[in-house]
């Protein structure tokens, strides 16, 4: 990466927009088949440059290390061959997916003969501003692709040598489909000049914002942002076992929501037991979580549970870990845990555990959260999982798009009205 000074930051950003802004124009009238092009392409390569991006991942991996860096954050930005295929997998997965651009969303016929229809158009330009997820490249590069726009790419410090390896096969799939190499652009440089000038807008020229990032990211997007943002603050994921649960569903559901990776955002950080509930089902919940390397905080109830569990700080509950760490809370009935999540919760994604339909249903009727889960692992908080191919984020705001932000989510549309020569009267 290029080291700048503030004019040349500002100018340098200032063509990446306008670049940005001219390839928009390309890609939004890109045929299905040459945006597929280049996302397989780019899988293609992506999987045959492995060695390369491996080698690039370790000398971000060796700074980070040397850093202090430790726990979630190596997690997020450690790569291997498993992961890199995952990486170019979801590349192909968002080449299957229906093109959205064009694709009619409604249409309806007046009285007075008029024929008016709702289609999908691109956004625009989206600008992207991550910290350590290397696959955020290839993710927000892939949709924002699908999806008619382009996008500029600003990779923190933390991961900039993965990301310039990625973004390179992403340039070779455009290249190879004749499509503007300025359709996904990385910021050349990792100053932080950059994240403010991107934050403004660039004269214009960026749509929306999207931040992939930790909390310090996000509250600095959400602050300054003159467009705008696709984001959430916080993931404060809540399992709810209720007295209707199955238990042997909900261990094997609580471990999952909060052991399969600890590091992700649909990680459950806190679980919820209803008091009237099995007097065996709070201990089974608790060792469970214990046994597999967990570390419960608990109020009382789930310290006389297992005299293994620490006593729960005020703070704890509301806390985002992104670590092998859960809070742990007995609460009054499902109206107890709503309560509790609309405390303390973020609206990310929050799960009831019951056998009891009705009980479900009160649950994910009040309970104000992007994703609302029954009987499942909050780990299933992904775009990707929802069948979107990937996600260039999850959103908990209420305008446009909320949770997992795929390929229609960053779409607009415009209203076609066709005619026979129709006047309006005076």
């Amino acid at each position: 990466m290029e080291t700048l000074n503030t004019t040349d930051i500002a100018a340098t950003m200032l063509s990446v927009g306008q670049a940005a802004r001219a390839a928009s124009r390309d890609v939004a009238l890109a045929s299905t088949g040459a945006k597929n092009r280049a996302l397989n392409t780019a899988a293609m390569a992506l999987r045959g440059r492995s060695a390369a991006v491996l080698q690039a991942n370790a000398a971000d991996l060796d700074a980070a290390r040397a850093r202090g860096t430790t726990g979630s954050f190596l997690d997020r930005l450690a790569l291997d061959g498993n992961r890199i295929d995952a990486i170019a997998q979801c590349l192909e997965d968002i080449a299957a997916l229906l093109d959205p651009v064009g694709a009619k969303m409604a249409e309806w016929v007046r009285p007075n003969g008029l024929q008016i229809s709702r289609v999908r158009t691109p956004l625009g330009v989206i600008g992207i501003i991550f910290e350590s997820r290397p696959n955020v490249v290839a993710d927000a590069g892939g949709l924002s692709l699908k999806a008619g726009n382009a996008c500029i790419l600003r990779a923190g410090s933390e991961s900039v040598q993965s990301a310039r390896a990625i973004h390179a096969c992403l340039v070779e799939g455009l290249q190879t489909a004749d499509l503007p190499a300025a359709a996904i652009q990385l910021v050349p440089t990792t100053d932080r000049a950059a994240v403010g000038l991107m934050l403004g807008g660039l004269d214009g020229t960026i749509d929306v914002i999207v931040p992939r990032g930790g909390k310090s990211l996000v509250a600095r997007v959400q602050a300054e942002a003159r467009v705008p943002v696709f984001a959430h603050l916080e993931g404060i994921s809540h399992t709810y076992v209720d007295r209707d649960a199955d238990l042997t569903k909900a261990l094997a559901i609580i471990v999952n929501a909060k052991m399969r990776r600890t590091s992700v955002c649909g990680s459950t950080e806190c679980l919820l037991v209803d008091r009237a509930a099995p007097a065996n089902t709070l201990p089974a919940l608790v060792r469970a979580l214990l046994d597999a390397g967990c570390e419960v905080r608990g109020d009382t109830a789930a310290q006389q549970a297992d005299a293994r569990v620490k006593p729960a700080a005020a703070d704890d509950f509301g806390k985002e870990f992104l670590d092998a760490i859960i809070a742990v809370k007995v609460v009054d009935g499902v109206d107890g845990a709503i309560a509790h999540i609309g405390r303390y919760g973020s609206q990310h994604t929050d799960c009831i555990i019951t056998e009891n339909a009705a009980t479900a249903e009160r649950f994910i009727t009040r309970v104000d959260s992007a994703i609302v889960l029954h009987n499942a692992s909050t780990q299933f908080a992904d775009g990707g999982e929802f069948g979107m191919g990937a996600e260039i984020g999850i959103a908990t705001g209420r305008m446009h798009a909320r949770g997992p932000v795929g390929v229609e989510q960053l779409t607009s549309f415009k209203y076609i009205v066709r005619g026979t020569g129709q006047v309006r009267p005076g």
